[in-house]
């Protein structure tokens, strides 16, 4: 689906629906909707992005979804959420106050769901939204809760520092953590 660039602009005012239910096993935490991901109402749509193939390749999903089949990971045990609900072009459109502002209302939300696992996709997302200078990918030793926190590699094709097959190791580590650890 391609979409002009004031399709695109007008996109910034739009709300993504979370994919969430209570109890999930993983609930995954993207940094904010992306302009395609806000045009689509999809979660993670930019071509490019590999959050659906490395989903797939880690073992989460039996085939790769599609964005616009994102309902049912909830079949899975899995769901999708934003730090931030503000749709822009890049991440670095977003302030500090917003990234801390979306961790507070995300830890309620979490609160809310208790799902096992927050999986927070961007390590420095995180970092802001949390306060946490020092966290590096993977488990983190703070929760919410009992919600467990684990900071995974952000999916966009930007990240240039990972790999699809070094993604879906980390994926795979969160994945074993959340199905197989009581």
């Amino acid at each position: 689906m391609r979409f002009t660039p004031e399709e695109l602009a007008a996109a910034r005012d739009r709300v993504v629906p979370d994919v969430v239910a209570s109890g999930l096993r993983v609930l995954f935490c993207g940094i904010n909707p992306g302009l395609m991901t806000a045009a689509t109402g999809h979660h993670f749509a930019r071509p490019g992005n590999r959050f659906w193939p490395v989903l797939h390749a880690a073992g989460f999903t039996p085939r790769q979804l599609r964005p616009d089949e994102q309902g049912e990971l909830l079949d899975h045990g899995l769901g999708i959420t934003n730090v931030v609900a503000r749709p822009t072009a890049r991440a670095d459109e977003l302030s500090a106050e917003e990234y801390r502002e979306g961790g507070r209302l995300l830890a309620e939300r979490v609160a809310r769901l208790r799902p096992q696992w927050l999986a927070v996709a961007g390590v420095t997302a995180y970092r802001v939204a949390f306060d946490d200078k020092h966290a590096v990918i993977g488990p983190q030793e703070r929760t919410l809760g009992t919600t467990r926190i684990w900071a995974l590699p952000n999916p966009s094709g930007l990240n240039a520092h990972w790999t699809p097959a070094t993604m879906a190791e980390e994926y795979g580590r969160l994945r074993t953590a959340a199905f197989t650890e009581s």
